[in-house]
């Protein structure tokens, strides 16, 4: 494993890259050394089960390249990292698609509520010829490259009542993401968003601020949201997307060679991060089960959902991201 925690927060990213860690700059006998940052704390599935995976994989590959891992936001709140990966002060980056969007809004989409069916519909799409316009796209907007892209896991809804269908959702004030898709996902599934930031959330349902949320099962446990929220219903609206992304600076430093083994260690880890990714899932549905902390509502209508949200998409999308959310559904 190749976690980097020699490094302070409080090093900017100019440090580091006059250190030999940031852009590809790491030369000399030891070759060349990537930085890998994401926001992640060292026991989240995208961490041990993917990030430490890319540098063993690469380490082992034995093309005079390395990848120095930084979790925990050590580079720089996630909000801020992706910049400098444009920039080239940092190598590599995981960045949701509702990010990336921020940058190049047609990559968004890939966070619409049911714009995918399953991880497999993701790969399924990702993987075909249908998706190299938005990758050059994006590539040509950005000066990074999008190497993968690996599953983040469903997105559900919590509250103190069950949600089984679009109208459950009538009266309750959701917590979403101040993001544009986030809050096109809001008005696709009939809710009312209401943006609190992340870090605020537990205290804005404990304090009846907000009545309920969203996010995956591994988050909504790791901050202990069920501690606030009776029930989580399992409405599976969004196929969260991690893109893996790749400074154009530091890929054009790259020879052939290195190019190969970077790119294979990342594809080759999806697979695994995704298991990963399930495993956690299922181990604390099994627990909330097992304990009676929290309901779990899994008769939910999602067909009800899903017909409603696509239906809104595609009155509302124009352009390219109309264009990319028609070809997902193409892709099912």
């Amino acid at each position: 494993m190749r976690t980097s925690l020699r490094w302070a927060a409080l090093l900017p990213v100019a440090a580091l890259t006059l250190a030999g860690c940031g852009g590809g700059s790491g030369s000399g006998d030891s070759g060349i050394t990537l930085s890998f940052a994401n926001s992640y704390t060292q026991d989240h599935p995208h961490t041990r089960c993917g990030i430490e995976l890319v540098a063993d994989k690469v380490e082992k590959a034995d093309v005079g390249m390395t990848v120095d891992t930084f979790p925990n936001s050590q580079l720089g709140e996630n909000t801020e990292t992706f910049s400098s990966v444009m920039s080239g002060d940092i190598d590599m980056d995981v960045q949701g698609s509702a990010a990336l969007g921020s940058t190049y809004k047609p990559i968004g989409v890939f966070d619409a509520a049911y714009a995918f069916d399953d991880a497999d519909h993701l790969f399924r799409f990702f993987d075909s010829e249908a998706s190299e316009t938005i990758k050059k796209d994006f590539e040509e907007a950005t000066d990074t490259k999008i190497l993968d892209v690996w599953y983040f896991g469903d997105r559900h809804f919590t509250a103190n009542k069950p949600i089984r269908k679009p109208a459950d959702l009538k009266g309750l004030r959701m917590r979403f993401p101040d993001s544009p898709i986030y809050l096109q996902n809001a008005k696709a599934l009939g809710a009312d968003a209401t943006t609190v930031a992340f870090e605020e959330v537990y205290l804005a349902l404990q304090q009846g601020t907000v009545d309920g949320q969203e996010n995956p099962i591994p988050t909504i446990d790791s901050k202990n949201f069920d501690e606030v929220q009776s029930h989580v219903s399992l409405t599976s609206h969004q196929i969260g997307s991690q893109m893996i992304v790749v400074s154009g600076k530091t890929w054009d430093k790259l020879s052939a060679e290195q190019q190969e083994a970077l790119q294979k260690a990342v594809s080759e880890t999806r697979a695994k991060n995704r298991e990963c990714i399930e495993k956690a899932e299922q181990k604390i549905v099994d627990e909330w089960k097992a304990q009676d902390t929290v309901k779990i509502v899994d008769d939910v209508d999602v067909d009800a959902f899903r017909a409603r949200a696509r239906d809104y998409f595609e009155k509302n999308l124009e352009g390219e991201s109309l264009e990319l959310y028609q070809a997902f559904q193409e892709a099912r």
